[in-house]
């Protein structure tokens, strides 16, 4: 009976012990983990009775809040305000009771006081008795190019588009707009139905408000993806230089049999003209011939180059741009489609800006992002941002050649953005760019996607200011639809910084 005792009194002991073990491991090691469990009804009661971090829009060196959490009036809890909710919605996001979306999502652990980082002043307020507080994030978006992106992209009918401004020397964001959208405010709420409601609205609403369409959308290229074209021909010799004359016959018979053809029929010169020329008229059958030419994995490796084919996380996840491989897809008929921006090729409007900025800092591709720091309750830095560089896209001798191409699309009188990009439209700002027309098979009266990707150049040894892509779903021409919305966005920008 004495053994049996023992063996028993043993066998406790161990479990009392595998117990403090698990104890002291779980408040050591999991209480992050457990912290951000739905399930945890303290932290989901514990999120109301803290101001949670606020989110700076501080491109123009301005601080404006464009998220906070203000006091619930008649409570000791806050709620969440958004001061100008529909225009940084693609950017913040929301913070429900329930779940967070955008920067609200990403930065979540600073914004909510839980990262490891902010332990100590934790920890501090503990023993103080003073309240526990949140980070606050800082972003790069420009407040003035933002809200130009929201105006100009709600103007231009109702179709629905989205834009991307860049920093080409740092990747730095300075606009993210997408439309349409919505006023995250409205989920802000404390009462689960009335969220339940609004929810539901917005998920069934046809016109899609919470997508981000500025990075969770893709759309064809059209012809602005002769900037990867151009430069996979320069880059590789398939063309000395952009006065090299190229073959643009008018059709193209293709391998297949089949014929590419030119907007409206256009003819191309003499049907050999130089490469500047095909460029700024947008010769489909020039930059279809040069890819059925150059091959399908030439066109994949340099659009990679430019930031395709690849996942980012600006930090906010963005949806790959791509020109996939795939069956039948190194076929020089559907290769010669790809050259132009049309086939299986499908990019965001990041993307499109992406393009832009690489060619503007001399070939030079630099990740983009969004948080320029994160500071704590008490003013220090906790988090800065470090730009750094995704690829070299092309030479600093092709990129100049590629500058000299996108500017003669908006300085020479044929060029296809002349009309809506031209410095005499501009007030004098030089905007270089490439406009593209794109087919996207969907039945909506036969409009086409506008696309417009452009820079503005660096002068007296400053870098550019500014790289934006636009695409307006359904906006038929590039050149009509999508360049002025850049104009005023550029415009903005430049007037916020002058």
């Amino acid at each position: 009976m004495n053994r049996a005792l023992l063996r028993i009194s043993l066998a406790c002991l161990v479990m009392f012990v595998l117990l403090l073990i698990n104890m002291n491991y779980v408040q050591a090691f999991e209480t992050g983990k457990l912290a951000a469990e739905p399930g945890n009804i303290r932290v989901f009661d514990e999120q109301f009775t803290y101001q949670r971090g606020s989110i700076i829009a501080n491109g123009d060196g301005t601080d404006l809040k464009i998220a906070e959490s203000v006091p619930v009036k008649g409570t000791d809890t806050y709620q969440r305000y958004y001061p100008d909710g529909p225009v940084y919605a693609p950017v913040t996001g929301y913070d429900t009771i329930y779940s967070t979306s955008g920067i609200e999502q990403a930065e979540n652990s600073y914004l909510s006081g839980t990262n490891p980082k902010l332990a100590v002043h934790n920890l501090g307020a503990l023993l103080t008795g003073k309240q526990k507080q949140g980070a606050t994030v800082e972003l790069t978006i420009s407040p003035a190019a933002q809200q130009a992106a929201y105006t100009a992209l709600a103007g231009d009918g109702g179709h629905p588009a989205a834009l991307v401004a860049i920093s080409p020397s740092t990747g730095a964001i300075l606009a993210l707009a997408s439309y349409p959208t919505f006023d995250p405010n409205q989920l802000a709420t404390q009462d689960g139905a009335k969220l339940d409601k609004v929810d539901q609205q917005l998920l069934t609403n046809p016109s899609q408000p919470l997508l981000n369409r500025a990075i969770s959308e893709t759309y064809p290229p059209g012809s602005s993806f002769k900037i990867v074209t151009s430069s996979a021909a320069l880059s590789t010799g398939a063309v000395a230089s952009p006065n090299t004359p190229v073959y643009a016959p008018s059709p193209l018979t293709l391998p297949n049999g089949n014929l590419l053809v030119n907007d409206g029929g256009e003819i191309c010169g003499d049907g050999m003209p130089p490469m500047i020329q095909a460029f700024w008229m947008s010769c489909n059958t020039a930059f279809g011939h040069l890819g059925s030419t150059m091959g399908a994995p030439t066109l994949r490796r340099y659009s990679s180059q430019f930031g395709m084919n690849r996942s980012l996380f600006i930090p906010l996840h963005v949806v790959p741009s791509v020109l996939p491989e795939g069956s039948g897809w190194t076929d020089p008929s559907l290769t010669a489609f790809s050259a132009i921006g049309q086939y299986n090729d499908a990019v965001t409007p990041l993307q499109e800006a992406m393009f832009s900025a690489a060619i503007a800092n001399g070939g030079k591709l630099m990740y983009p992002y969004l948080v320029q720091q994160v500071v704590g309750p008490g003013l220090a830095v906790i988090q800065g941002a470090k730009p750094s560089v995704l690829s070299q896209a092309v030479s600093p001798a092709v990129a100049s050649d590629l500058q000299s191409m996108m500017y003669e699309v908006t300085h020479n009188t044929g060029g296809t953005a002349y009309q809506t990009a031209g410095p005499q439209v501009t007030g004098g700002i030089t905007i270089d760019g490439k406009t593209g027309t794109a087919q996207n098979g969907i039945d909506n009266g036969n409009l086409n996607d506008a696309v417009f990707t452009c820079f503005v150049p660096g002068t007296a040894g400053q870098p550019s200011p500014i790289a934006v892509g636009v695409i307006v779903q359904g906006g038929g021409f590039g050149a009509d639809a999508a360049a002025p919305i850049a104009v005023q966005v550029i415009r903005a920008y430049l007037q916020a910084h002058s």
